[in-house]
């Protein structure tokens, strides 16, 4: 059973095409943030993170919803049999500070578990210290570089 408790009311999550909006709406929104800290996050030699990486059989897009406005998004990506990646993970400015992020992460788990992975891996760099306080507060655990994204500093996997 799903512990739902931490879903700030009344978000309701979907999972939805990554290639469409509203999910790619808030990914490019998500993509143009980062890369205002970053630099470009996209390209030669970064993770792939497209909308076919996020599409079934190994992949889900998942967008948080008050009634009908979409507020966040993320995605689950496979690496391997067993495992997936958490990526592009995104709150809309009018949806921070109500706890959403950890809800979002609550259902990217819930959706990689469905998809059958036993473990989560993600990354996030010095300049989002929320997200890595995030992440250690909900049971990740710090592990060495698994995708060469040159922009992070800290990847972390959780148990599912």
């Amino acid at each position: 059973m799903r512990d739902h408790s931490a879903v700030p009311e009344p978000v309701e999550f979907r999972v939805v095409p990554a290639a469409e909006p509203p999910a790619s709406v808030l990914i490019g929104a998500m993509v143009a943030e980062v890369e205002s800290l970053y630099g470009p996050i996209q390209g030669p030699g970064m993770p792939s993170g497209t909308p076919a990486d996020f599409s079934p059989p190994g992949g889900a897009c998942v967008v948080g919803f008050d009634g009908e406005v979409a507020l966040c998004v993320g995605a689950v990506k496979r690496l391997a049999d067993e495992v997936a990646e958490i990526k592009r993970m995104y709150v809309a400015p009018t949806g921070r500070s109500r706890g959403l992020a950890r809800a979002l992460l609550v259902a990217l788990e819930d959706a990689a578990r469905d998809l059958g992975y036993l473990r989560v891996r993600l990354d996030t760099g010095t300049r989002q210290p929320h997200a890595k306080a995030l992440y250690l507060s909900t049971g990740y655990v710090e592990i060495a570089d698994y995708n060469g994204n040159t922009v992070a500093t800290f990847w972390a996997e959780k148990q599912l």
